[in-house]
């Protein structure tokens, strides 16, 4: 892959990370990349190892845990903070994730990870899919 190529990935992934609830779509993305929605489909899985789509649900789950963790939102209202537009979709994908419905890890304590460094926790509580896991730890 070009380096110009995968200049134009990480702008579209820097996107995503900056504007996960936003309404983003493959066509917006591929715009942002400069390319056409299936070479940048393609392209990005090659580069990351994983879809665009799979990609930002990740960011928006990390969110959520966050927003969930502090309580005083309810599940609905987290789903829609964070860009996403059903609940049952978010839900579902959370569990697939999380290995938890989004209800019952708001309702669990988590003030265990309190004193470890917010670097620290982030790179803990990134939500792993569980294929993933079984393949074994992430570099």
């Amino acid at each position: 892959m070009a380096l110009e190529d995968l200049v134009r990935l990480r702008r579209a992934r820097d996107r995503m990370d900056r504007e996960y609830a936003e309404p983003l779509d493959v066509p917006a993305l591929a715009r942002t990349a400069l390319m056409s929605p299936g070479h940048f489909s393609r392209s990005f899985r090659a580069a990351f190892g994983e879809t665009p789509y799979s990609y930002l649900m990740t960011r928006r789950i990390e969110r959520a845990k966050a927003l969930l963790r502090r309580g005083d939102l309810s599940v609905t209202d987290v789903c829609f903070a964070v860009g996403c537009t059903s609940l049952g979709s978010f839900s579902t994908r959370f569990a697939e994730l999380v290995g938890e419905s989004p209800s019952a890890y708001r309702a669990r304590r988590h003030d265990e990870g309190a004193a470890i460094p917010a670097c620290v926790a982030k790179i803990h509580t990134r939500p792993v899919r569980n294929r993933e896991e079984k393949a074994g730890p992430r570099p």
